[in-house]
């Protein structure tokens, strides 16, 4: 069964003041922390297996999430003494995560995908299959240019996408993607963001997509935890 990977190692820091005394993944949506419902998710989804990274506040995540049995998971911690960004984070995590492809989930997202609709996915070789969404109000410029999407209810990908912003097929990355072990093995130890990595597989052909049209938030500021907060409580 694949891999995930959770990343909780940022320091959250366009959260503050909230983040200062909690990690971003353990504030709560309707209750429940972000944390929490991607773990439930993710063992509803089939997973058995998850690794989370931690570096800010480190010892609050390592404590709520314990084995991880309480959610029928064995979880994996990935310690960084300061965080390393994500392709850092994830190439750091490599030994605990395999040589086969893994499933990666930005722990401060609120979504409904459907994680089981990629446990058989295989991205293109030393390459990455990416989770697209329509551009948020605050992402307006997108991140990926592509010639076609199709709607992932119908269990089809997109085709090899460009890092190319700026025209009407621009969607943005939502932060789930199921990665390649080999696209990290040329990572240094330390700090090393996603995007340049993500840059030259787009370069060579190596990235696909598919897109999501169902609830996705992303959490990063307080202003955004409380409009989504209110939004559930008048639903519910």
């Amino acid at each position: 069964m694949m891999k995930a990977m959770i990343l909780a190692a940022g320091k959250g820091e366009r959260m503050l003041p909230l983040t200062k005394k909690t990690p971003k993944p353990l504030l709560e949506v309707a209750g429940v922390t972000l944390l929490e419902r991607h773990l439930w998710r993710l063992a509803d989804a089939g997973f058995d297996e998850v690794v989370i990274n931690v570096s800010h506040l480190a010892e609050q995540i390592v404590s709520f999430c314990g084995d991880g049995s309480r959610w029928g998971l064995s979880i994996s911690i990935s310690r960084e003494s300061a965080p390393l960004e994500t392709a850092g984070g994830i190439a750091h995590a490599l030994p605990l995560l395999g040589d086969q492809p893994f499933l990666v989930v930005n722990g401060d997202i609120f979504t409904d995908f459907p994680f089981e609709q990629l446990t058989h996915v295989t991205p293109i070789e030393a390459g990455a299959h990416l989770v697209l969404v329509g551009n948020p109000p605050h992402h307006p410029e997108g991140d990926f240019s592509v010639a076609a999407v199709t709607n992932n209810q119908g269990g089809q990908s997109a085709g090899v996408l460009s890092m190319v912003p700026g025209d009407d097929t621009t969607l943005t990355y939502s932060g789930i993607g199921v990665y390649s072990p080999q696209m990290f093995g040329q990572v240094p130890d330390g700090v090393c963001p996603l995007r340049p990595l993500l840059q030259m597989a787009c370069a060579a052909g190596r990235v696909s997509g598919e897109r999501h049209d169902g609830q996705w938030e992303d959490i990063g500021t307080p202003q955004r935890l409380d409009a989504l907060n209110q939004l559930l409580s008048i639903r519910s």
